[in-house]
């Protein structure tokens, strides 16, 4: 299935823009076939020259350094879209009179605070099963 292009943004540095373009080819399944290829041609001219200890160090070097490279990727691209979808739903928090706008700060909070907003929204969510599940035996009677 081929993925729409996404159009250009500017507003964005060049380094974000070339880091999501990276993640963007690095997550195709064509790019996991072309390694596995290229790793699989490796070891098998590795294994026809008797594996030099050359090669094998020159092998490792670059497999640290990609993957490090491509934690870096990942984490960029992903902390951009977690910082998207916290702005989207602080919007949504913001536009629903009824919400508890302290939650829009939910992220600054203490381990305490966010421990204590846990439970407070298990309480409501557990009295909002329990009047579920009352109508429910109330209609069923």
């Amino acid at each position: 299935m081929a993925r729409a292009p996404q159009p250009v943004d500017r507003s964005r540095p060049t380094r974000s823009r070339l880091l999501y373009r990276v993640d963007q080819w690095a997550s195709r399944p064509f790019t996991a076939l072309i390694v596995l290829t290229g790793a699989l041609a490796w070891v098998l001219l590795s294994l026809a020259a008797g594996f030099p200890a050359r090669w094998e160090t020159v092998f490792q070097t670059l497999v640290a350094a990609l993957t490090l490279a491509m934690v870096f990727v990942i984490q960029h691209t992903q902390s951009r879209q977690q910082a998207a979808t916290q702005r989207k739903l602080d919007e949504i928090l913001q536009a629903l009179p009824e919400a508890d706008n302290a939650l829009l700060s939910l992220e600054h909070a203490s381990d305490d605070e966010l421990r204590a907003s846990g439970d407070l929204h298990r309480g409501i969510r557990q009295a909002a099963l329990d009047e579920q599940s009352s109508q429910d035996q109330r209609a069923s009677t």
